[in-house]
């Protein structure tokens, strides 16, 4: 289940000047779980400082 391959579209991310791909609320939405990493843009509300969901 988790290891499924999402296509990427237009949207679902974007790259930073130091040339990282940084993911959007967008694309966690679509893949439909959170994999607990801290992402900048959770939808899902999710705090790894305390492992907790907000």
């Amino acid at each position: 289940m988790h290891n499924k391959r999402i296509p990427l579209l237009e949207g679902d991310y974007y790259e930073t000047v130091e040339g990282y791909r940084v993911f959007t609320a967008q694309f966690h939405l679509r893949r439909g779980y959170c994999c607990k990493n801290g992402c900048k843009h959770c939808p899902y509300g999710y705090d790894k400082k305390t492992d907790t969901f907000k």
